[in-house]
Order: C-alpha cells, then structure tokens, then sequence
C-alpha cells in the first residue's frame, strides 16, 4: 500500500496532502540517534501520523502543549525534564533493544506513559501514531446498500449516497463488496483514475490508517461543489474479492477516521459481505416495484435480519403492475424509508461514465433521505438535506 506521511522541522515542510483535505494534528519528535530516528519516521509513514521533529527544547516547548503524541529517546526526555517541560499526557519514550535502567528514571522524571523497544513494539507504536492523528476526530458511520434482486439498483444508489455526501461537505468512503459486480469504479466513470483497487491493497487485517487508506485509493471528482473528499476501494474485472478481515479492517480504519463509510454489497451472504454488516449502522435494501423483486428481496431480507442491525427498504420504480410502495415494504417486514420514482436519462449518463446521484432528481433526494437516517441511527451529528 502507498504510505503517507510528512516530516516537518521548524519553517520546513516535506511532504503534504490533497488540495482541499483537512489539516492533521502533528506530533511532536525528538530524537537524534539516527537509527532510531529513521525506524520513528517509517513507523510514522506507515500510521499517516505527520511529525514535527525539533532539536532542542526551545523548540519542544513551542509544540509541547498541542501535539497528540510526542516521542522522545532517552537523551531528549533527559534534556526536556531538567528544561521543566510540564508533565503531559502521550509522551512515549523510544529505544533500540532492552532499554537500560536509566532510560526508565529519564522516562519517569519526563512523566512518559510509555516505553518501547523498537524493533520488538512496532506494531503497538503504528497503532498509537494512528490513534494520535484520528483519535479527535468524531466517529464516523457506516451504510450497506444490498439489492433485492440482481439489477435493483444497489450499486447506483450506493455511489449517489457517497456523491451526496461529498456535496455535503463529508470525507466518503465507497466501498465495493461485490466481486462479481464489474467494479463500483465504473458506477463513477472512474475506471481510468489512478489509484489501488481490492486486489493491489494487501490489507490482511489489522489496524489501517485511515490517511493512508485515502491517499492509496482513486479519488474521482465527483461534485463541483462541496468541501468533501471521496475515495472509492472498488474490485476489480476478477472474481477475487476481499476477505472478511481486510473489510473489518477497511470499515474500522474509515470509522475511526470520522468518514461516511458506504458499502455496496451482494446479495449473497459471502464472508466479506458478513463482516461488513457487522459493522454496519443501517443497511438499505433497495426493491423494485413489482411482484418477483418482492419475493426475491424477502429472501434477502431474512439473511440481512440474522445479522442485526437497523434494516430499511427502498422501492424503486416504476410500478408496471401498480404495486405501491407500502405495500412492499408491508410484505418485507421493513420500514419504508423512500419510494423512489425512476431517474430521468440515468441509464444513458452512466454509459457516458457520469456519476450517479445529480443535485436535482429523484436519485439524490432519496440518497439524502439515507444519509439523514444514517445520522439518525448512528447517533452521528444531524445530516440536513438542504
């Protein structure tokens, strides 16, 4: 996977991020064995976590008060303890091997919550350099959109939420479940962006930094207006999908970062498909108005029951034989949330490769009708459809 990150020294900066994205909280490191400092920034890279590193402790004390993690080796704690540097919270302490006994007494007098040995606690030293730089921001939600019946929709619906979002203002998410779909990136006309798909990504599970996630994957410009972000982790033109670890891991990593988290999933209940609506706050289960999609969906309803979980439908049309959409939604079980009437030109701007979802049209209302519920079950600040 790409890796992410910036090195910064007082009025030098390496590094950086897309136009538009928000400003990360650096940490704060001082560390002059050259070794260590190098295994520090690697680690950094592979969180996200942009450093501020410092040389003296004039220095420190200017970034000491507001970085979310500051890492220091044994000298520096040493020199920042005797410069009185106030005791803090996220102050870590690194070493190479076993650290000898006077690294513990310059740990304790620096107040540090931690000491670790690198190369043996690289992984928990990763986890806590993403914790620092997403660990502020609010916790995102996440929406599963399933079809009733193959061709209802789902896929469609899907992208239109993420666009929604984005003209919102949101950092989105879109990710594509179905490995039998074709590949969400061509809902968006983004097959040619630039950026890693399911197969290239090697998430075998684990902690994802969400930064990192973000800047791997392809980024289409999918509204003209809208302070958001979206980022697509689309399969490709195989069969392969992912594990059911590598999307726990995926959706953990997008949570965590505070984005609206969409997936497209299948029909079927694969290992990949389960554990994302285990993690899933409201799953959406997208019906055409007529009578065999109701039956098929009844089917698919019930395996989306076992998993939990707030469960609505949509029912799209047209209604060739007139069923309205209550009377769907009462043969599911199900809480309407939206009946949706046909999109007009839909089928023809996606051959033109036209993201779904335009500000005015039936498709977009009913995508902000999921997101508000999204907030709503998630508990998440109120999302207005204006």
């Amino acid at each position: 996977m790409r890796q992410v990150a910036a090195l910064q020294t007082d009025g030098q900066q390496t590094g950086g991020q897309r136009d538009g994205a928000e400003s990360v909280p650096r940490g704060l490191v001082m560390v002059s064995d050259p070794d260590l400092l190098d295994g520090v920034l690697r680690l950094a890279a592979a969180a996200g976590c942009e450093l501020q590193r410092v040389v003296d402790t004039a220095q420190a004390r200017r970034h000491w008060p507001d970085a979310p993690i500051v890492l220091l080796d044994a000298a520096a704690a040493h020199r920042c303890s005797e410069a009185g540097l106030p005791r803090r919270a996220g102050v870590v302490v690194v070493a190479r091997g076993e650290p000898p006994p006077e690294v513990w007494r310059h740990a304790v007098t620096v107040g540090a919550e931690h000491v670790v040995s690198l190369p043996e606690a690289e992984s928990w030293l990763v986890a806590a350099l993403t914790e620092a730089v997403e660990g502020s921001r609010r916790e995102g939600a996440v929406l599963s959109v399933v079809g009733g019946r193959g061709g209802a929709g789902a896929s469609v619906l899907a992208a239109a939420v993420a666009v929604a979002a984005v003209r919102h203002g949101d950092r989105v998410l879109l990710v594509d479940c179905d490995p039998l779909g074709g590949g969400l990136d061509l809902v968006l006309g983004a097959e040619d962006v630039a950026g890693l798909r399911w197969p290239e990504i090697g998430v075998a599970g684990g902690r994802v930094p969400a930064t990192a996630l973000h800047a791997a994957l392809p980024a289409p410009p999918v509204a003209r207006r809208g302070g958001g972000e979206l980022a697509v982790l689309s399969c490709d033109r195989s069969a392969h999908g992912p594990s059911s670890a590598a999307v726990t891991s995926v959706l953990d990593a997008g949570r965590r970062g505070g984005e609206t988290v969409v997936c497209d999933l299948p029909r079927y209940p694969t290992e990949a498909a389960v554990a994302a609506l285990r993690a899933t706050d409201l799953t959406v289960l997208v019906v055409p108005a007529d009578v065999r999609s109701c039956a098929a969906a009844a089917r698919v309803a019930a395996v989306l029951a076992e998993h939990g979980g707030a469960l609505r439908v949509v029912v799209r049309g047209p209604a060739p034989g007139g069923v309205d959409a209550e009377e769907v939604a009462r043969a599911l079980g199900l809480p309407l949330l939206a009946a949706m009437r046909p999109e007009p030109g839909l089928a023809r701007a996606l051959e033109r490769g036209t993201p779904p979802g335009r500000p005015r049209g039936p498709l977009a209302t009913t995508a902000r009708t999921v997101l508000a519920e999204l907030r709503t079950v998630s508990g998440s600040p109120v999302w207005t459809s204006s």
